[in-house]
């Protein structure tokens, strides 16, 4: 069975790595939306895989972390990509966690990454 929980948060980055002119370049903000998709069996006694709250829990300081905020500024997203947004949440999750199956980053409603905890450059 899989789940997913939806979030959302408010925030301003720029992309540092990319040519001067790229207009990702300059600092702007996105309406991000993550999804964090939970893989495993139905509990027949709850009939959850993990409540929705115990979710919100274990996400929720990251979120507080990422909510109107500059990217850029907090410890590990200095170059702020999806993916790399993607990848840091994951590292983050997983551990509290487990059954963390992929996160998915979405920077506008039509632009998004997934990521699975595959190795980085597989």
């Amino acid at each position: 069975m899989k789940i997913t929980q939806a979030f959302r948060f408010e925030a301003a980055h720029h992309l540092p790595h990319v040519p001067e002119t790229h207009r990702c370049k300059r600092m702007h903000g996105h309406s991000y939306r993550v999804e964090l998709e939970l893989s495993g069996p139905v509990n027949p006694k709850t009939g959850f895989v993990l409540d929705f709250f115990e979710i919100e829990a274990a996400f929720g300081p990251l979120l507080a972390r990422l909510d109107h905020y500059c990217l850029n500024d907090v410890e590990g997203l200095e170059n702020p990509t999806a993916e790399n947004i993607a990848i840091w949440i994951w590292d983050r999750t997983k551990p509290t966690l487990a059954a963390l199956s992929n996160v998915r980053v979405y920077e506008t409603p039509d632009c998004w990454a997934d990521y699975a905890g595959e190795e980085q450059g597989a």
